[in-house]
């Protein structure tokens, strides 16, 4: 997944924290962690993370989900496998009552996100390391 959006992966610190935090969110109603298993090893997944904010005209309730981690390893990619965790991702969420939901694509990605009614928008997102 990092190497389809030309994130440097290496190191374990992160990966380190990365366990730490999905542990943690495993029973909490907020987090939807999908996985799809082949021999008790994880070959693809999908996260969902309610997100609390104030109620805007895009989204009047003013929650929403994030969707990320939607990813195959390699060898099992063009299976439908990391769509059937995302499809998992987006019961979860509409059963939580959210109405909006938000992902960034990769373009291996794209195809699935848009057959599910995902579209560009003109967002301002910008980012910085604190």
């Amino acid at each position: 997944m990092f190497a389809a959006m030309g994130i440097d992966a290496s190191g374990e610190a992160w990966r380190v924290a990365a366990h730490e935090w999905f542990e943690r969110r495993l029973d909490d109603p907020d987090f939807g962690i999908f996985v799809v298993e082949d021999g008790g090893v994880v070959v693809a997944s999908a996260v969902g993370a309610i997100r609390d904010a104030a109620p805007s005209p895009s989204c009047p309730k003013g929650r929403d989900v994030l969707i990320n981690n939607v990813c195959a390893l390699p060898a099992y990619r063009g299976r439908g496998l990391g769509a059937a965790a995302f499809d998992a991702v987006l019961a979860w969420a509409r059963g939580t009552g959210v109405e909006r939901a938000e992902l960034m694509a990769t373009d291996g990605g794209r195809r699935i996100y848009e057959k599910a009614g995902f579209v560009v928008n003109s967002s301002l997102a910008m980012r910085a390391m604190l």
